[in-house]
């Protein structure tokens, strides 16, 4: 388990793309600069496509890690 200690945390597993990044957006837009929130995603496009886009965002990847049940656990700061 990270050591990392999000502010929040979110569990988007079973949701398709692209609602997964959208959800994902709106809360980063919610929240305030510097904060952190953990996001729980399905492998494959899902943890692709909102890793790509948080960053193209301009926000911060702190952990992107496969969990060993198979989904992965991605750490975004807000920028």
């Amino acid at each position: 388990m990270s050591d990392l200690k999000p502010d929040f945390e979110l569990d988007y597993r079973g949701l398709p793309c692209p609602m997964n990044f959208v959800k994902t957006k709106l809360f980063l837009d919610k929240m305030g600069v510097g904060q952190m929130v953990r996001v729980l995603l399905d492998a494959g496009e899902p943890v692709e496509s909102v890793s790509a886009s948080v960053v193209a965002e301009g926000h911060e990847i702190l952990e992107n890690v496969q969990d060993a049940l198979g989904f992965y656990r991605v750490s975004i700061r807000k920028v």
